[in-house]
């Protein structure tokens, strides 16, 4: 299965939580039955992206990344590549790479949500994870990064957009009756 046919099947498969998560996921079908090159960031119409919230183990705080070249606090995450096998396999390489923790595990059941925003290259479809910390974890900061900080669920709003206040909000709910 290739990583359009994988991203297919989990958009088809994922219950969107709301009328507005389930326009989203339309659109993105739409794009990648209309752009067999939609997956890539050579599409400059847009493109699939991957992302994960990284949560500490004991469930209580998010490692946001000051984004380099965004400078703006956000989750981890970007581009798929053509050795990612999944959506899951690119939101978790992307997790590791820009957070520097290794046996990060991807939280059961599935996308958390999806957003798309406009970024210097093209529309980004991002279609958003959450990410679970080992105990004992230790953060690098990455090229990609400025800087990365632990903030509690609470202190998110006070730094990042709405995309990732949404996405710290979905990722709690979820966590707690996951």
């Amino acid at each position: 299965m290739s990583l359009l046919e994988d991203a297919v099947r989990r958009l088809t498969e994922w219950p969107a939580p709301d009328e507005a998560q389930e326009r989203l996921r339309e659109e993105y079908l739409r794009h990648l039955q209309s752009r067999p090159d939609g997956m890539w960031k050579a599409c400059k119409d847009g493109h699939i992206t991957a992302s994960a919230l990284v949560i500490d183990p004991g469930g209580e705080r998010v490692l946001l990344t000051l984004h380099r070249k965004l400078r703006m606090w956000l989750q981890t995450g970007g581009h798929c590549e053509p050795e990612d096998a999944t959506l899951e396999d690119a939101a978790l390489r992307e997790a590791t790479e820009e957070s520097g923790i290794s046996g990060l595990t991807l939280m059961a059941g599935g996308p958390v949500r999806l957003d798309r925003h406009l970024t210097p290259c093209a529309w980004h479809l991002d279609v958003q994870y959450a990410a679970l910390a080992p105990a004992g974890s230790l953060e690098q900061v990455s090229e990609e990064s400025l800087e990365l900080r632990w903030f509690g669920y609470g202190e998110v709003a006070a730094v990042a957009d709405e995309s990732v206040v949404s996405l710290t909000e979905r990722s709690r709910v979820l966590a707690r009756t996951g």
